[in-house]
């Protein structure tokens, strides 16, 4: 994982309470290995280095003998995979690890898989976007091909929008070290419709469909922005049914067959039709997690650590109530100062927690630039929709001061 994961404490709390004994393999430098005992330090960045040191570790240390090696972040799904299948241990194809990573890999292997796609192409980020944006067919989404979280992704209408949205992506790109001549950008079909995700678990290929959330503010563009997920999915069962069977489908055609996925797909308003948009070889990011609970309260890192290392598990079933979570967007750039009318917020029925993760007296910085969110609302309800109705009135209870960021100033 990352040292920036939200999920550490979660992991770390669901091994505890099945008496599972895990070791972390930390994203960090190796000079802060003393303040961070206990926990292997790797380079997420250099794969090779990486997976040497974790087959290394477990060879090392036989006793108790290492049963499994699973990613929580994205970053880490080539590694674990690599490191498990030169230990033995139950895998994905290790191809299917960078096609659930790398969007335009993806495409490519739903395509040859006979998964339909939206219509896609590649084209290099130092690209003159002014010399391609009439051969576009609008609308389309322009995206970075490996970052998340709707990051540097933007709709285009007309090809003026085009040049503006390519060359804000390639700025985005740039910034986060992925230099535009060395990283491509997708160019994909906007599909209009609604977007769910779907929590599974793959055995043997076999998916089980944890939960499906319904995303009820529309997500229409130009940015991206997911606020609020809502569970049990109000469509009707026969497109829920759908919904299951195309993730399957889309997880053979990438390779990935065991562990936890998380899907995000469209349904087509024009077409009905179900289409595939990311693919992830983890479980849901963020804190959203934490709104599951199957059987008798168990978490959905417990499911995800049992099933990882073989232990009988519970009943999956979550039973028809409601739950919810939303990321709380951030409104401005500039510099956090105070989130308030958090008690108010709190005293709305329904809603179980907030939990702001945004640090204060720093620069936040929103979408399609920004990678995070201010922070999280929980909720629960009878059904879905009592769900979807508190977390929209803790979040108008809110109010965040956020002041403008001061530019440093340079001496001449």
């Amino acid at each position: 994982m990352s040292p920036a994961t939200y999920r550490a404490g979660a992991f770390r709390d669901a091994a505890d309470r099945i008496g599972l004994e895990i070791v972390v393999a930390i994203d960090m430098p190796e000079p802060l290995a003393e303040r961070y005992h206990g926990q292997l330090m790797v380079d997420l960045q250099d794969v090779d280095a990486a997976t040497s040191r974790l087959v290394s570790w477990v060879r090392e240390h036989p006793e108790p003998p290492v049963v499994a090696v699973l990613a929580v972040d994205d970053r880490g799904s080539e590694i674990a995979t690599r490191a498990s299948q030169e230990l033995a241990l139950p895998h994905n194809d290790p191809a299917s690890a960078l096609a659930a990573r790398d969007k335009w890999v993806m495409r490519q292997a739903l395509e040859r898989g006979g998964v339909p796609v939206p219509r896609f192409e590649a084209i290099p980020g130092d690209t003159d976007p002014s010399t391609i944006a009439h051969q576009q067919r609008y609308p389309v989404v322009v995206k970075p091909t490996l970052l998340s979280g709707s990051r540097g992704v933007i709709r285009a209408d007309t090809p003026d929008e085009f040049v503006v949205a390519f060359s804000r992506t390639r700025r985005v790109l740039e910034r986060s070290g992925m230099p535009a001549n060395a990283f491509p950008i997708l160019i994909e079909q906007y599909v209009p419709g609604v977007e769910v995700a779907l929590e599974g678990l793959l055995t043997g290929g076999e998916l089980t469909t944890l939960a499906l959330f319904d995303k009820p503010d529309p997500l229409d563009g130009p940015f991206f922005e997911e606020t609020i997920y809502v569970t049990p999915s109000r469509l009707p069962l026969d497109v829920q049914s759908a919904i299951s069977t195309r993730t399957a489908e889309s997880a053979r055609a990438i390779g990935l067959r065991n562990g936890p996925v998380h899907a995000e797909l469209r349904i087509d308003q024009v077409t009905g039709d179900i289409w595939m948009i990311e693919l992830a070889g983890r479980s849901i990011g963020g804190l959203c997690g934490s709104v599951l609970e199957f059987g008798t309260g168990i978490s959905l890192e417990e499911i995800i650590l049992r099933h990882a290392a073989g232990i009988e598990l519970p009943s999956t079933d979550r039973g028809g109530d409601g739950a919810g979570v939303m990321m709380i967007p951030i409104p401005k750039g500039g510099m956090l100062r105070e989130v308030g009318g958090q008690d108010e917020a709190l005293a709305v029925p329904g809603v179980t927690g907030i939990e702001i993760t945004a640090p204060y007296n720093q620069p936040i910085v929103p979408l399609p630039e920004g990678e995070s969110y201010l922070g999280f609302i929980f909720a629960k309800g009878e059904t879905a929709g009592d769900a979807e109705v508190a977390l929209r009135e803790a979040h108008a209870r809110l109010t965040f001061r956020i002041d403008p960021a001061i530019p440093l100033m340079r001496r001449e």
